[in-house]
């Protein structure tokens, strides 16, 4: 018996080439027992004439179809359903009323960290997306990343696309990192010093897990990275904010820690730069009074107004930094992958919790990852993103000096936001809802903060919002604070 043609049509809003949603229609036939073992399909050039597309189209994917043993050819005869295709998902029976749990959770699960602070996942259909951390599709190369993925999962690379690791990382990757991005930063490391992470904030809580316990005190910067104070949270430990000046973080004011978490190079939020002195004065301290110090050197990449400083780690002489970067924020923030670089007595220990937790990130990732770097797509992507930011970053510091608006903090050295102040009396949470009817999206500012009284600041992002916007959006959101103004007044 044969599968009439016109049983098949192809969704318009469907995802995938032709030939994938072809196999995909098949295949769902076959695993839904509509179309049986022996059954004749369509001849290719019927189903072709059915779908209108081209009959190479349908024959490729029967093709496919066969080689996964959903199809088998009679020769002259055509395609058959195979006799050996997979069965049919049988659907499982009805299980009855959803059991109610007896369990007092909130009692039993222990301190429980903030909720990370969500940009809407609409971000891009607003018309003046002042959001941080997002790809930008007109500036990002996915004719490259693709290349470099389907590199990474031909037969050459077959070993670091399938093969479990155990606790390795790519040996590509690493390379990399060691001969070419760490130098940049004049960090020098061996293999033996590098452990690749699911991005920065995996980075993050592995130093938390290794070196603070509940007797043990961390300082943190004032504002910080909320996900930052999230994880120590969980450990249990003292935290003692420090509060932050125009230059960053001041070893002066630091109390007496086991382990100070900093962004000297670019603080977040607020994109101070800690001179060096100041880099000298805390390595000269950590070294005097015995603690540590993590350093998250993230956006170091988007110097497109002068030259960064050194990396603290690679003014560090006794070993006491510990070195947290991240691809997530250069690349794209969907890949999830950063690194650690640290002494290797310490990456060997950091090696070990993160195989008990998750063994180590995908190879697939870090392969293409590897490609991505290494055939120089990397450095063209970061020289396109540093000429688009220093264009966006021109035409906003004009927009908000012509409506008079307050910067509480820009980059020395470029970045890709600026950290904005609102008069007295202005929340920015409220600010951001009443903007958003209006297409503009910002970031208010006090989940960054240790209290929870600092309610004017938000960030204000230029990476995602295009350059010819820019001037339009600031007009709407001054507009929107004169509105609260007047309504506070």
């Amino acid at each position: 018996m044969g599968i009439p043609a016109d049983s098949f049509f192809l969704d318009p809003a469907a995802s995938g080439t032709l030939q994938q949603q072809i196999r995909q229609l098949v295949a769902g036939g076959i695993l839904s027992g509509r179309f049986r073992a022996g059954e004749r399909m369509p001849s290719s050039r019927a189903l072709a004439r059915q779908l209108s597309v081209s009959r190479i189209t349908v024959t490729l994917a029967y093709t496919d179809l066969e080689a996964d043993d959903y199809l088998t050819a009679r020769g002259r005869s055509g395609y058959f359903v195979s006799d050996s295709a997979p069965e049919p998902r049988d659907l499982p029976a009805d299980p009855g009323p959803k059991p109610q749990s007896t369990v007092d959770w909130t009692r039993i699960i222990g301190p429980r960290p903030p909720p990370l602070t969500a940009k809407p996942a609409d971000w891009a259909s607003y018309r003046y997306p002042f959001i941080y951390g997002q790809t930008d599709p007109a500036l990002f190369d996915l004719g490259a990343w693709r290349h470099c993925a389907q590199r990474a999962l031909g037969r050459a690379d077959f070993d670091a696309l399938t093969a479990d690791q155990f606790d390795a990382d790519d040996p590509q990757l690493v390379d990399f990192l060691t001969r070419q991005t760490l130098p940049r930063r004049g960090i020098r490391a061996s293999s033996e010093e590098v452990l690749i992470t699911l991005g920065a904030q995996n980075a993050l809580w592995l130093t938390a897990q290794l070196l603070l316990t509940q007797r043990r005190t961390a300082a943190i910067e004032d504002p910080c990275y909320p996900p930052l104070r999230a994880i120590l949270t969980q450990t249990r430990c003292h935290v003692a904010p420090v509060p932050v000046d125009d230059d960053g973080l001041d070893p002066d004011r630091l109390p007496a820690s086991d382990v100070v978490y900093c962004t000297p190079s670019h603080h977040c939020p607020t994109a101070a730069t800690m001179p060096m002195d100041r880099r000298q004065a805390l390595l000269e301290k950590a070294e005097a009074e015995d603690f540590l110090v993590v350093e998250d050197d993230y956006d170091f990449e988007m110097s497109f107004l002068s030259p960064p400083h050194p990396a603290l780690k690679s003014l560090d002489r006794g070993g006491r930094v510990i070195y947290v970067g991240s691809f997530s924020k250069s690349i794209f923030p969907g890949l999830r992958l950063g690194y650690l670089v640290g002494p290797a007595a310490f990456i060997a220990e950091a090696r070990q919790l993160r195989a008990s937790v998750l063994r180590h990130p995908p190879g697939l990732l870090q392969r293409t990852t590897a490609h991505f770097l290494s055939l120089g797509h990397y450095d063209s992507l970061i020289r396109k993103l540093s000429r688009a930011l220093q264009t966006r970053r021109e035409i906003l510091d004009r927009a908000v000096a012509n409506h008079g608006l307050s910067v509480a903090g820009r980059g020395v050295f470029g970045g890709s936001a600026l950290w904005m102040a609102a008069p007295e009396g202005v929340d920015a949470a409220e600010l951001d809802l009443a903007l958003r009817a209006r297409g503009v999206l910002i970031e208010p500012g006090a989940p960054f903060f240790a209290e929870p009284g600092a309610r004017r600041h938000y960030r204000l992002a230029y990476s995602s919002i295009a350059s010819g916007r820019i001037a339009e959006g600031v007009s709407i959101l001054a507009n929107g604070i004169r509105a609260l103004e007047r309504a506070g007044g």
